[in-house]
């Protein structure tokens, strides 16, 4: 896993296995580069709250995975690429993020990690499909759902599922079998006396990251895209919920042995 030129924090974990499945949860890291860390304006709450917490848990629900280390407030994976570093408030929910705006070198820096990281995909999707010929990714991610204040009212839950599925992405039609059979499961699932309330483009069909994969990969690769509500967490404080994370995890495996029957299906 390659170091930043500062050495302060890895760029990214990986582990390929011999699964047809690879998980990544591209925005749970909250590291910074020190040179970035003297400039930035947010607190670590509010940083944390417009990250994913709690998702690199769930990337060993299979033996591939690749989980970067670096917040998206320094480089954003999951988007194109001259969109990737965050300067004003309009690219980061109105929030006000630098003390002084990151230097061009700085900028040049972040997106060499960017660029990085697809290199790297590149390596493992491409000896995934020689083991393979077709496999899943899962891109897990979270998203916030009490964004007018901790007392506030929840968002509307009919906007706002449990786990929003994006395939807007993907070759609907095509991979109907995977995605079919990962929605069926992920909602058969006995969550703590529940079921999940899991539906498909509801609230994001998927960006770069996918889009990317299913440009290079389209009848190799069929990412779904993994957007769980933080019903698991406190949004506002960071802190998790241990027994709900857990069953996230548990629920998220239960999707495997489904997954890999649809792509057996498709031979």
């Amino acid at each position: 896993m390659p170091d930043s030129q500062d050495h302060d924090h890895p760029l990214w974990d990986e582990h390929l296995g011999g699964d047809p499945v690879i998980v990544t949860a591209v925005h749970s890291g909250h590291a910074l580069r020190e040179e970035l860390r003297e400039i930035i304006a947010l607190d670590e709450k509010t940083r944390l709250r417009e990250e994913d917490p709690f998702t690199d848990a769930w990337v060993c629900i299979s033996d591939n995975y690749i989980l970067p280390e670096r917040s998206r407030f320094e480089v954003d994976l999951n988007r194109a690429r001259d969109e990737a570093v965050y300067l004003s408030p309009g690219d980061a929910w109105g929030l006000k993020l630098w003390k002084t705006p990151p230097t061009q070198e700085m900028i040049i820096r972040s997106l060499e990690e960017y660029d990085a990281f697809y290199k790297e995909l590149r390596v493992l999707f491409d000896e995934m499909r020689a083991r393979h010929h077709r496999f899943v990714v899962l891109d897990l991610h979270a998203y916030n759902y009490r964004r007018a204040g901790p007392k506030a009212p929840p968002e509307d839950p009919r906007l706002n599922p449990d786990v929003n599925i994006g395939t807007g992405t993907l070759d609907r039609r095509y991979w109907a079998p995977v995605v079919d059979r990962f929605i069926h499961d992920l909602r058969a699932f006995d969550f703590l006396g529940r079921h999940l309330d899991v539906r498909e483009n509801v609230k994001f069909i998927g960006r770069q990251f996918p889009r990317w994969v299913h440009t290079h990969y389209p009848r190799t690769a069929c990412v779904l895209a993994v957007e769980f509500k933080k019903f698991y967490m406190d949004e506002w404080s960071g802190l998790g919920d241990p027994v709900k994370i857990q069953a996230v995890r548990q629920a998220l495996t239960s999707t495997i042995p489904g997954i890999k029957a649809a792509l057996a299906s498709m031979q």
